[in-house]
């Protein structure tokens, strides 16, 4: 019988699995094959092999999902720019760094279960009689992209971690020799991007409606980009500072020696996928008019002889740029329909993730658990319509009095709110906000304004102390005018941006950026060079597109001129750009950014204050219930004891307990 499928244990020790009691439920797969057949058996069935890789699959989901509300993926809301108000407990302590080598330790044995059925699949299903030679290859490709983006989620989050041997494990090797160490960062980069690009080679540009959510060449090429782009990062390039990160001999795991063509690497990855000409951002056309009452209605940016005349990609005159960016993520686009996305882990079909994320959206008044909001420095990064920072000192006094005056705010909202490019409305939940949720029964449930202040009934009040944004400000990103709970509502079906083609750009832009010199890299067929090296006019024409979609003004050129204020242009635009998708959590570690944005005080609004204490209400205040603090430790995640104790030659990431 095939090591693969018999030595179960040896690889579930070396992966620290050793938890699971036997094969049958380790493997979670001889339900199918009650006969007890093994791999040479097994591979030939076109069913049983479509069975096996789609439980391959299914590590994807839930704790190794991005954007998802239900505690398995806590990394979408500890960082500095939103929030879960649910757990206040459990929210503290992570913000303090106060959480344990036992927290949040699925994705480790989940992951590499993925792992361990892509490589069984990998190995054997060129046995299969069913399939035509095109399908196994694209099916095996499949499985290396899942095995790569397996290994990909570990790297993220623990930093080196063991590659377990392409061959796997002999199951009579001796218990103690089937420990392995971490690879350095660099080697499991080396390794995941080569598996990506061997993926892309078999897997088709684009697929049918009916297998849409299956990763395409683009996908692997977009996750090869995303993997140079973090090992080019400071944290992980050149990093004095994690000297004491060694594997059990004591080499180094993280290089003490600074290398530009790391970035130069990730800049040719995104120019790949670029090259493929399939991804476009996805832009609604413009309406003159307002929209219809299921929408909201049309914001328009002042006018700007640059862009106001020009058809997009350079100007705005035929696109809508508020609904450009909140159809991509509130359902009015099927996933197949969507130009931008490139690879999502959940479908419209699925319950987990975005559904979660509206339901905390949504305010208690209308039925829903109104606990995730902003930060009040994610709610002042978000540019002023007309490029310009948004003014804090002293910041905008007074109020609306009506609902044509400053489009789209209605009556009784603070100035502070008005005039904002598009990407804001589309994102943020700020007091006195429309929420349409047009699907309800009742008209009176329709079309809410909902004010946070102390007292209303989605304002801090004693009464229901854990329903209420701390910081007086909501989110809005992933919510459809038709979503509701309310008799009769429902909410409409959604997908993850697990990647899509802004983040190509905005990695491609990152990586020119960083470039002092030109470089010739490999294209990933290995066909041809790609020449990249910091070049402003290329910059500006990929980065700009995203501007222009969002209804804002391309950068000056005193900004493109100079490496460190793109480096802070760029920082800030992921940070509007990307909100609430998983990354900025990230970005700040690799950045090495994080110990001074994570440990600055959470602000908000004053939400001791009622409606007629309104001016004081926008006067920001530190939250107490939201601590914040960064140490060394919190850049990498702990790896869990049991791991340790199974797996001997396992070190623990530095500042973390080892067991006794």
């Amino acid at each position: 019988m095939n090591k693969y499928y018999k030595g179960c244990l040896s690889l579930a020790l070396c992966a620290g699995i050793l938890f699971l009691p036997s094969c049958k439920k380790y493997l979670d797969m001889d339900h199918f094959f009650k006969d007890r057949m093994n791999t040479d058996s097994l591979f030939t069935n076109r069913d049983y092999s479509e069975q096996w890789l789609a439980s391959t699959y299914s590590h994807l989901r839930s704790e190794n999902a991005d954007v998802a509300s239900k505690g398995l993926t806590p990394f979408n809301f500890i960082s500095d720019d939103m929030f879960f108000g649910d757990r206040d407990d459990k929210y503290r302590k992570y913000k303090n760094g106060e959480y344990d080598e036992t927290w949040d330790q699925s994705s480790w044995s989940s992951c590499y279960q993925g792992i361990r059925k892509a490589s069984i699949f990998i190995h054997n299903i060129d046995k299969n009689r069913e399939m035509t030679q095109e399908e196994i290859l694209e099916k095996k490709g499949e499985a290396r992209f899942l095995r790569a983006y397996y290994y990909w989620l570990l790297l993220r989050k623990y930093g080196p971690i063991p590659l377990v041997p392409d061959e796997g494990i002999d199951y009579t090797t001796e218990y103690q020799n089937l420990s392995q160490p971490r690879n350095s960062y660099d080697e499991c980069v080396d390794f995941i991007t080569k598996e990506f690009a061997i993926a892309a080679k078999d897997l088709p540009l684009q697929h049918t409606n009916r297998e849409a959510a299956r990763p395409t060449k683009g996908a692997a090429l977009a996750a090869r980009a995303k993997v140079y782009l973090f090992g080019a990062s400071p944290l992980f390039n050149g990093n004095t500072e994690m000297f004491d990160l060694v594997d059990n001999a004591g080499r180094k795991l993280i290089t003490q020696t600074y290398d530009e063509v790391k970035w130069a690497k990730a800049a040719a990855a995104a120019k790949d996928v670029i090259d493929l000409n399939v991804y476009k951002l996805f832009t609604a056309p413009f309406n003159s008019q307002d929209q219809s009452a299921t929408q909201p209605k049309t914001i328009i940016p002042p006018y700007d002889a640059r862009y106001s005349d020009k058809a997009f990609p350079l100007g705005w005159k035929d696109i809508d740029p508020f609904q450009s960016y909140s159809q991509l993520f509130n359902g009015a686009l099927a996933f197949t329909a969507n130009p931008e996305i490139i690879f999502s882990r959940v479908t419209e079909q699925s319950s987990e993730g975005i559904s979660q994320m509206v339901l905390h959206q949504i305010p208690y008044s209308l039925k829903g658990w109104n606990t995730h909001g902003i930060t009040q420095k994610q709610v002042d990064i978000y540019y002023m319509n007309n490029g310009a920072n948004v003014p804090t000192t002293p910041r905008v006094t007074g109020f609306t009095v009506n609902n044509t005056d400053y489009k789209p705010l209605p009556a009784k909202v603070s100035l502070q709110y008005a005039a904002r490019e598009p990407r804001f409305y589309a994102s943020v939940a700020y007091n006195g906000s429309m929420w349409e949720g047009t699907s309800a029964r009742k008209v009176e449930d329709r079309y809410k304004q909902v004010f946070y202040y102390r007292g209303y009934s989605d304002g801090k009040q004693p009464s229901s102390p854990a329903f209420h944004i701390r910081t007086g400000v909501g989110i809005k990103k992933y919510y459809n005018p038709f979503d509701s709970f309310m008799e009769g509502g429902f909410v409409v079906p959604k997908i993850e941006p697990a990647i899509r083609y802004a983040e190509v750009l905005l990695i491609y832009a990152e990586a020119l950026n960083e470039l002092s010199g030109n470089h010739s890299i490999p294209n990933y067929l290995g066909t041809g060079n790609i020449s990249v090296g910091r070049n402003a006019e290329e910059i500006s024409k990929y980065l700009s597109q995203i501007r222009i979609r969002g209804g804002v003004p391309d950068f000056d050129q005193s900004i493109y001129a100079s490496k460190e204020n793109m480096r802070k242009a760029l920082k800030r635009e992921r940070q509007i750009e990307l909100f609430a998708e998983g990354h900025r959590y990230y970005d700040l570690r690799r950045w090495k950014d994080a110990p001074i944005e994570e440990s600055t005080p959470v602000m908000g609004c004053n939400m001791n204050m009622t409606e007629d204490q309104r001016d004081l209400f926008y006067v920001p205040v530190a939250i107490p219930s939201m601590p914040t603090i960064f140490v060394k430790k919190m850049y990498l995640w702990p790896i869990s004891h049991g791991e340790l104790r199974t797996n001997r030659k396992l070190t623990q990431n530095p500042g973390w307990t080892i067991f006794n």
